[in-house]
């Protein structure tokens, strides 16, 4: 009694890499459970799933029709599939990219499983020779000019040396990149501190430019306001630079009766020419007035300033 096998489901998607990758996996199948002939395509058939299920029924419907001999070994099936699931130009363009294949970015391990990949899907089959010398043209300049001094015997010596070197480039540009921070570290501190030292000189200079602009602006300041203050004309002395309630000559008028008036200094310090001017002044500026009727004496303007405790009438 055979033994049961199973195989993975097939689709039947536009997939190349994914129909070669099922292809693969049943052959192996067959080989391991040694599969014969007559059992190879009903049990491949049955693994057929959606899109890949109706192509099959087509097919078969279409075989009666025009008489053609039904499909009963493995490599008229295998062929058929290749025919709805793999382009003609597949192989070429394969080709292609098999020469033109280098490592650039890839891992030497991911390399080599490329080029074996690319060999086994278009049927390529060289001498090692052959494949020992476009793997090595392929290869980084860096791993490929240490590999050629090293002594090798076959692919698989050349692989393992590869990846060797590969494994060193790895931990020098490590150790360079570490001692690179650190380095950029120590740099950046320096200058932190010069930084700060220099922020500490420039300090006491920016605070004097500071005193010096104010300084500047006190002068501009006053200078404005003595320009305003000698404009400003007393009313009371006809002096310049303050007004009458501010007027350091203060006057008291004494009326002595009859069309006599007299007017006294608080201060007795002034000297008698000021006192001249201010008694001018201050005949030019009062005006009094006198009662109509009665004994009332009522004065309407007298120097122009409040009246205060000096200020006596006399009835």
């Amino acid at each position: 009694m055979e033994s049961r096998v199973d195989l993975p489901y097939f689709h039947g998607k536009d997939d190349v890499e994914g129909y070669l990758d099922w292809e693969m996996k049943v052959e192996q199948i067959f080989t391991c459970h040694q599969v014969s002939e007559e059992r190879k395509v009903p049990l491949a058939t049955l693994s057929f799933q959606g899109h890949a299920m109706y192509w099959w029924t087509s097919l078969v419907r279409d075989r009666r029709l025009h008489n053609d001999p039904p499909i009963q070994y493995w490599n008229e099936l295998r062929s058929a599939l290749r025919r709805r699931h793999i382009p003609s130009y597949y192989t070429r363009e394969l080709i292609n990219k098999f020469q033109r294949l280098h490592q650039k970015n890839m891992t030497v391990e991911e390399y080599r499983q490329t080029m074996e990949l690319y060999l086994m899907r278009a049927g390529i089959r060289e001498e090692e020779n052959i494949t020992i010398a476009r793997f090595l043209s392929g290869l980084t300049f860096e791993i490929r000019d240490k590999v050629e001094l090293l002594p090798y015997r076959n692919l698989n010596d050349l692989v393992q040396l590869c990846i060797k070197v590969e494994q060193q480039n790895l931990r020098k540009g490590y150790k360079s990149s570490s001692y690179s921070s650190s380095y950029s570290k120590v740099d950046y501190k320096r200058e932190g501190k010069k930084n700060d030292f220099e922020k500490k000189n420039t300090f006491p200079s920016k605070s004097l430019d500071n005193g010096k602009e104010k300084e500047k602006d006190k002068k501009t300041n006053t200078s404005h306001t003595s320009t305003k203050s000698s404009d400003i004309k007393c009313f009371k002395c006809l002096g310049k630079g303050h007004i009458a309630s501010q007027c350091p000559n203060k006057k008291v008028m004494i009326l002595r009766g009859q069309d006599i008036y007299s007017s006294q200094d608080e201060a007795t310090t002034s000297s008698s020419s000021s006192e001249d001017e201010e008694e001018a002044s201050e005949g030019e500026s009062c005006e009094v007035t006198y009662p109509y009727n009665g004994e009332l004496l009522m004065m309407r303007r007298v120097l122009n300033n409040q009246p205060s405790d000096t200020l006596s009438y006399k009835m």
